[in-house]
């Protein structure tokens, strides 16, 4: 399912990726756990966090930050956790396999993307990119992503990197049955959190979802 190239292992030596595939998604979702679930997770949230300086230090915010900030870039998992922590907005409503995705993120603080697998053209690829590609964003804006930052794309083309997040053509919608969730683990990130996170997607799907199951899960590096 997923080829890694020379390349990617040379310039993200020590990097990993995490790959988890969910089916049976679009089946009718318990909305009222998944809202519970949700308020629990921002007060814990904001018992943890007392400060920004503490969010900003927190481990692997922290590490996710040293990589955005090669670009100039603000790691934009950081910037959620400050709209729920400090401005104490909620965690939106969406599609159960999206807030199970974005619910993760924010415990974890994991760089996670979610695709459609129907939309998928197999096989994936992990590589670091020259810097010419582009790839149309979620929001429908042309992108050309920045040189050596991670990509993964499907024979069709990029579907997500790092700094730009995933694209339009595979994203998960309403109409989605199975999904593809990918994390992306730059140097300093453990496998062992790599497969926690993945596990705690699959949990909050699972209390949103419970007709869902777990096809297929890998981490690569």
């Amino acid at each position: 399912m997923l080829c890694v190239t020379d390349t990617w292992r040379q310039i993200h030596q020590g990097a990993s990726m995490g790959l988890m595939v969910v089916k049976n998604i679009g089946k009718p979702a318990n909305v009222e756990a998944g809202e519970t679930c949700k308020r629990e997770l921002e007060a814990k949230l904001r018992q943890t966090f007392t400060s920004k300086e503490e969010l900003v230090n927190y481990f692997p915010i922290s590490v996710y930050s040293q990589y955005y900030k090669q670009y100039k870039k603000t790691y934009h998992v950081l910037q959620q956790l400050e709209s729920v922590v400090f401005k104490e907005r909620s965690i939106p409503s969406v599609s159960p396999a999206v807030e199970a995705m974005f619910m993760a993120e924010l415990k974890n603080g994991l760089l996670t993307a979610g695709h459609d697998y129907d939309a998928l053209h197999l096989p994936l690829t992990l590589d670091a990119a020259t810097g010419q590609e582009q790839y149309t964003l979620i929001n429908g804006k042309e992108q050309r992503v920045k040189a050596q930052d991670m990509i993964l794309s499907d024979t069709a083309g990029i579907i997500s990197s790092i700094i730009y997040g995933p694209d339009r053509r595979t994203r998960i919608d309403p109409e989605t049955r199975q999904a593809v969730y990918t994390v992306y683990a730059p140097v300093g990130i453990p496998q062992e959190l790599v497969n926690r996170h993945l596990t705690d997607i699959y949990a909050y799907i699972r209390l949103m979802i419970p007709g869902a199951f777990l096809d297929w899960q890998e981490i690569v590096m």
